[in-house]
């Protein structure tokens, strides 16, 4: 299985800049697919960026051009870089992988979610 750590959120003014970090750990054949996904108070989680282990991104459409997602596969870590941030950035961030793994039941895909970290843009 694999456990998520998030790690970098916190309280930033509008216009500042904040980077998020999710390292994963645990007994795992290989991670596919990570990302990054955030929930604001009263809203739905969506989707903020995703990046294949060949490094192909995507983005929603509110974050292109302010957000950089990055990883890398020897650390099995994933970043989110945050620029120019916004009040409406306000929300949980929650780190996302898919990965694979062999047991008794042979090869199984699965999904890895962190505890999430607070992202708090405010004057």
């Amino acid at each position: 299985q694999v456990q998520l750590v998030e790690s970098g959120g916190g309280l930033v003014q509008p216009g500042g800049s904040l980077r998020l970090t999710c390292a994963a750990s645990g007994s795992f054949l290989r991670i596919h697919d990570m990302g990054w996904y955030r929930q604001a108070p009263g809203k739905q989680r969506e989707l903020v960026a995703t990046i294949t282990s060949g490094g192909s991104t995507n983005y929603a459409d509110s974050v292109k051009g302010r957000f950089t997602i990055s990883r890398d596969n020897a650390k099995n870590t994933v970043y989110l870089q945050m620029n120019s941030l916004k009040p409406e950035d306000t929300a949980v961030y929650y780190c996302n992988a898919d990965y694979r793994l062999i047991d008794s039941r042979g090869l199984r895909a699965l999904d890895a979610w962190g505890q999430g970290t607070l992202v708090t843009v405010s004057s």
